[in-house]
């Protein structure tokens, strides 16, 4: 009886109550990240592939702009998606400004849906010039291939903070440019305090995201951890971006987690199956 009065409640709230009550749903597309599916031990392409099929995830982050067609192939051929390559730029004049196999890999990945999720790295008296120079340059490239490229903000890089990946792209100035929320380096430069301020900011740019367990600080042993550990609010902060209206993908930084690959992947599955079920 108790059930049915719910149910009949919720049917007579006005509209656009009960559909955002449905829409609060997470229903993102989860990938992997390839640094916990067997890159770093450099398993076979086919293997990893075949380990994020079986565990359940929708893909991979990708790393790096060689063998691209080989690892398209192993993810596709099984419904699966590269969600991403993950490459860098640098601001040194003496440095090339991107790896030279970057153009190639782009025009591979034409077509495909993949991002171009870019670390910009270094350090140069002119950096913000030569950034904003650099990464117009890969925007360029991604753009004719249809692609766009996601800044990354990294801890110690050049862009090292979530705000300072808005104010490139807003210098950069090309459409097909977004950013990232970090979660692992937006804990790493310890900026948890602000972090209802730097989701409404990073919003209207957001286009990746990536999540992992963590504790609130520490070294990556800390701040790098399976899904279902730590105490890190990840539930709350997932709860935020699907309340933001964020529906893009999520990936599961895996770097460093010390253990079994496999099982890893499956604990972090487990424990995102729980969120999506809990929302």
């Amino acid at each position: 009886m108790k059930i049915f009065w719910m149910v009949m409640g919720m049917a007579l709230l006005p509209a656009v109550y009960r559909q955002d009550a449905y829409a609060q749903k997470l229903a993102n597309p989860f990938f992997a990240f390839d640094n916990g599916t067997g890159r770093d031990q450099k398993v076979p392409l086919a293997e990893q592939a075949e380990l994020v099929k079986r565990t359940g995830y929708a893909g991979i982050g990708y790393t790096g702009a060689l063998k691209v067609p080989e690892m398209l192939h192993e993810l596709e051929s099984r419904g699966l998606k590269m969600f991403s390559i993950y490459v860098a730029v640098r601001v040194e004049a003496d440095k090339p400004a991107y790896d030279a196999a970057l153009p190639e890999a782009i025009r591979q990945l034409k077509g495909h849906g993949t991002v171009i999720w870019l670390t910009v790295q270094g350090t140069a008296p002119d950096g913000e010039q030569r950034a904003v120079e650099r990464v117009r340059e890969v925007a360029d490239l991604a753009a004719a291939s249809g692609l766009r490229v996601v800044l990354y903000p990294h801890m110690g890089f050049f862009v090292g903070r979530i705000e300072e990946a808005l104010r490139l792209r807003k210098l950069v100035d090309r459409p097909n440019v977004g950013i990232t929320f970090n979660l692992t380096h937006f804990l790493a430069v310890k900026d948890e305090p602000n972090l209802d301020q730097r989701l409404r900011e990073a919003m209207p740019y957001l286009e990746m995201v990536s999540i992992n367990g963590a504790e609130h600080e520490g070294g990556w042993d800390r701040l790098i951890l399976p899904l279902d550990r730590g105490a890190f609010d990840v539930f709350g902060f997932l709860k935020k971006l699907v309340a933001a209206g964020y529906k893009g993908p999520i990936g599961l930084q895996c770097y460093l987690v010390p253990g079994d690959t496999e099982e890893n992947l499956k604990r972090s599955m487990i424990a995102w199956r729980k969120f999506q079920e809990r929302l």
